[in-house]
C-alpha cells in the first residue's frame, strides 16, 4: 500500500480530481458517496461520482460514470483510474465496474483510495476481475 505522496505528479492529481468528484455524488439512499476520475493518452481527464434512484437498479457508480463521460467524447485510451470513497481503507469497486474496467480500460493501472489518500492501492484490471467475461 501507498499513499498519494508516492504517486507521481499526474497520479497524485488525478486521486484529487476523484476525491473532488466525490463532493457531487446523489446518494441519499446508501450514504455511500463514490467519486472517480480517469485519464487518457490525451492528457484529458474525465470524472464520475454515484448517482443513486429510488429504483435501486437504476444507480450509476461513479466509475462507470467516468469511464462512459471519457468513451462518449470518443476517448479510448484509458491510462489511469482514480476511485475514492469516505473510508479508512482503500475502496473496491463493486462487480459491475469491474467488469466495465476489465473491457474499457483493460491496460489502465487503477488506484483505489480511501478517503483522504493516505492508503492507495494500485492495481490492473486484471487483478480486479482475475476471470471476467472477454470476447
Amino acid at each position: 500500500m501507498i499513499g498519494i505522496n508516492d504517486l507521481n505528479t499526474k497520479e497524485r492529481e488525478l486521486v484529487l480530481e476523484a476525491i473532488k468528484a466525490k463532493n457531487n455524488a446523489y446518494a441519499p439512499y446508501s450514504k455511500f458517496k463514490v467519486g472517480a476520475a480517469v485519464s487518457t493518452k490525451n492528457g484529458k481527464v474525465y470524472n464520475g461520482c454515484n448517482i443513486e434512484n429510488a429504483s435501486f437498479g437504476l444507480t450509476v457508480c461513479a466509475e462507470r460514470v467516468a469511464l462512459f463521460k471519457a468513451y462518449s467524447e470518443g476517448e479510448r485510451e484509458i491510462e489511469v483510474i482514480a476511485v475514492t470513497a469516505d473510508v479508512d481503507e482503500p475502496v473496491s469497486p463493486c462487480g459491475a465496474c469491474r467488469q466495465v474496467i476489465l473491457e474499457l480500460a483493460k491496460r489502465a493501472k487503477i488506484l483505489l483510495s480511501n478517503k483522504d489518500g493516505s492508503k492507495i492501492l494500485a492495481t490492473k484490471p486484471e487483478e480486479l476481475l482475475p476471470y471476467g467475461f472477454v470476447l
